[in-house]
């Protein structure tokens, strides 16, 4: 039995660090210098462009406020909205829609690291359908909720070419999916971003392992606040050999109850 980063090593040994691991914190990347200020505050700093008669900033114009920020675009009666280009001081910048100071709609945010954002926005954050393209070449396309991936998407892994295809819950990868790599798949469904229970492989030679992924909790040192942290060991459980069959998402193949193919046969279909 081989643990689920063995597998993936022994098959294709540049996939290994494709198989579970997800840019860590992206969907909560700083924004520092964020364009968060209050009414009063905001008419402070250099102002140039339209006001209405009650003097308020309303029409196209650009401000630069007190913390160093620049904004330039549209404004309604004293807030911004509609389509404008913020940037930060930190080097971040914002091209989209706003709506009473608020990012909302489709906009484009740029980061300091050379990560990029691109999709739908509510109320300044990241919601619905969207691209984020991380500093070292990753893509997450998909669907986002309250800041972070949720719903359906696909991660692409620059450095390997694999990707994962599925569900995602509160930024991670759970329920049904799959990860495919340069020469053959696993589908199944997936807990805390591992695989977890029934799933198979599916080789580009025409054939399937059908088995199970274990999860074994592991007690490591505390944490820095006294806390215990644990990492699961993921181990796969081989049944059997088959040719391609039909995969329901989120249900146990039949091909689990036929019986287990020859040892040798199986061992060399073993996946890496």
């Amino acid at each position: 039995m081989l643990t689920w980063q063995q597998q993936t090593t022994v098959t294709n040994n540049r996939s290994a660090r494709a198989s579970v691991v997800v840019h860590p914190n992206a969907e909560t990347m700083s924004e520092a210098g964020s364009d968060e200020f209050d009414d009063e505050r905001s008419k402070l700093g250099e102002y140039e462009g339209d006001r209405n008669e009650a003097g308020e900033r309303h029409g196209v114009g650009k401000a630069l406020l007190p913390n160093g920020d620049v904004y330039q675009g549209q404004y309604e009666r004293g807030k911004r909205q509609g389509e404008g280009t913020y940037c930060f001081k930190n080097g971040s910048r914002y091209v989209g829609d706003y709506y009473q100071n608020l990012k909302h709609g489709q906009g484009t945010f740029y980061y300091p690291d050379g990560s990029k954002y691109e999709g739908s926005w509510v109320e300044d954050l990241r919601q619905g359908r969207g691209v984020y393209t991380y500093s070292n070449g990753d893509t997450y396309d998909g669907e986002w909720l309250h800041h972070v991936r949720h719903g359906q998407g696909t991660y692409h892994y620059y450095e390997t070419g694999s990707k994962y295809k599925g569900s995602w819950v509160n930024g991670k990868m759970e329920s049904a999916g799959e990860f495919i790599h340069p020469n053959h798949r696993y589908m199944g469904n997936f807990v805390n971003n591992n695989p977890y229970g029934p799933g198979k492989y599916v080789f580009d030679s025409g054939c399937e392992q059908h088995g199970e992924f274990h999860h074994a909790e592991q007690d490591v040192a505390e944490g820095e606040w006294g806390e215990l942290a644990s990492t699961a060991i993921v181990t796969w459980i081989p049944k059997c050999v088959t040719g391609l069959t039909l995969w329901t998402p989120g249900k146990e193949t039949s091909a689990g109850e036929k019986e287990t193919a020859p040892a040798k046969e199986e061992a060399e279909s073993q996946p890496a």
